[in-house]
């Protein structure tokens, strides 16, 4: 038993140390960067980028340049496959790390944070449905948000199934970004219309919370 707990603060610690160099060090990650370190891996490119980025989400790489570097790199159909794969796959990840490996490290790390205190509410009163909503908003971190979720007592199929389906809008706009910005600097002139294409998915994704206060008041000022 005392063997065990030994090997879980280890294991804590490092993870720890690695989150640390990841946030200090996450500006200094270039699409660019990513995308070139990608190509030289040439047909063995695609698991190679699952594989970093899963194990990304641990380490708090951002998702986001994750993704636009999928677009970049693959395109906006393979893209979006691949980067949905691998952040459902690093999103479950980061999930088992907070719930069986260092549950109480992660808890004292980001329980300080209000919104992190309320998404555990939420997920405890509204179980995979509260997971739909937070994957469907950007607002919410998606690498503090998978360890926040981890503390909670939502089943993980609930948690995985959630998390695929409502994480597409999101990884979709995010690969279209980088694939419009590789096809602008191609010198396409579709990269404009596609450009717009991503930006509209991501304004809708952002503004879902007001469109959902809104059909909810009107429904409640209809009924009264």
């Amino acid at each position: 038993m005392q063997g065990t707990t030994i090997k879980r603060i280890i294991l804590a610690a490092f993870i720890g140390s690695i989150i640390v160099w990841g946030i200090l060090n996450h500006q200094s990650l270039k699409v660019e960067v990513i995308v070139g370190w990608i190509a030289g891996f040439g047909v063995l490119g695609p698991l190679i980028y699952i594989l970093s980025r899963s194990i990304g989400a641990v380490f708090f790489v951002p998702g986001s340049l994750m993704a636009i570097a999928a677009g970049v790199a693959f395109g906006p159909f393979w893209g979006a496959i691949y980067n949905l794969i691998a952040s459902t796959i690093g999103a479950l990840l980061a999930f088992l790390v907070a719930r069986y490996i260092a549950s109480e490290f992660v808890q004292k790390k980001i329980s300080g944070d209000g919104w992190v205190r309320k998404s555990i509410e939420g997920v405890e009163a509204e179980g995979w449905r509260f997971v739909a909503f937070v994957r469907l908003v950007p607002l919410f971190p998606y690498n503090i948000l998978n360890y926040a979720l981890g503390l909670t007592r939502i089943k993980t199929s609930h948690y995985v199934i959630a998390s695929f389906i409502c994480m597409i809008p999101g990884d979709i706009a995010y690969v279209y970004l980088g694939y419009a910005g590789r096809e602008a600097v191609a010198g396409n002139s579709a990269s404009v219309e596609i450009a717009l294409i991503a930006l509209g998915l991501l304004a809708a994704i952002v503004f879902l919370p007001r469109l959902i206060r809104y059909i909810k008041n009107n429904r409640v000022e209809v009924e009264s």
